[in-house]
């Protein structure tokens, strides 16, 4: 019989043909004394990222387990897919590209550990990437983003499209779901009163392949989201908390 997981990585892979072993190698390393179970979700891959995760469930990687969809559904829909079929009290997430260092999930966890169940525990710690790797078109794109959500959401959240979250799994699965609502985990997490932490965290360089997403059309797709997020919140009475009294 298996021991419950006490974190259950999540990582969406679309086409991460040589990203994805070494990735979850360093899974593996980062979470060794750790309870742990990871699911990728094969989104629709066209290239041998199956093929490679069979080889490693093969091989005895034991924690790993896989879920495919026959098409792309996006990162939204592979998160939210892993997370009703994750098993773990908290839910660790990162992009299948290996741009997320797994070293930086053991000081996460230490920032939670203890406070599962307590009036005012933390709910997400989200990651912030201090020095990024990526284009400068990219970095470009982010900061402009970054700075139009934070003005309307005011969710204190210097890099809300980092990859690499640890979430509550009761936290994430009362969110309202959405196509691109991986973007707004930070707001969401805010506007249940949950608890958030911000952590500082390692980003690399991309190993093999290239991006699946385009910079004008994230743009394009998270100014819609941002102003419908922006709505969901104002119209929101979960951010205060129903306290039980004696009579």
């Amino acid at each position: 019989m298996h021991e419950t997981p006490y974190v259950s990585v999540l990582i969406p892979a679309k086409n991460e043909a040589g990203n994805i072993a070494p990735l979850l190698e360093e899974v593996r390393t980062a979470l060794a004394k750790e309870r742990f179970e990871v699911i990728v979700v094969d989104d629709g891959s066209t290239d041998s990222t199956a093929a490679e995760l069979q080889a490693l469930k093969a091989a005895g990687y034991a924690q790993l387990r896989m879920l495919s969809h026959a098409r792309s559904l996006g990162q939204s829909t592979s998160i939210y897919h892993a997370a009703e079929a994750a098993r773990g009290h908290w839910l660790a997430t990162l992009d299948g590209d290996g741009q997320n260092d797994p070293a930086d999930l053991p000081k996460m966890l230490e920032l939670v550990r203890g406070s599962e169940g307590k009036l005012g525990g933390v709910k997400l710690v989200a990651g912030h990437r201090v020095n990024r790797r990526d284009t400068a078109s990219k970095r470009w794109a982010s900061r402009f983003a970054n700075k139009l959500r934070a003005s309307l959401l005011k969710d204190q959240t210097p890099d809300t499209g980092c990859g690499i979250k640890l979430i509550e799994r009761e936290a994430f699965l009362r969110l309202p779901y959405f196509d691109h609502m991986h973007r707004f985990i930070p707001a969401l997490i805010r506007r249940h009163n949950g608890r958030m932490l911000v952590h500082p965290v390692n980003h690399r360089e991309r190993g093999a392949g290239v991006s699946n997403y385009g910079n004008l059309d994230r743009a394009l797709v998270g100014i819609v989201d941002l102003f419908g997020v922006w709505w969901l919140i104002r119209r929101t009475r979960l951010d205060a908390i129903a306290l039980e009294t004696e009579v």
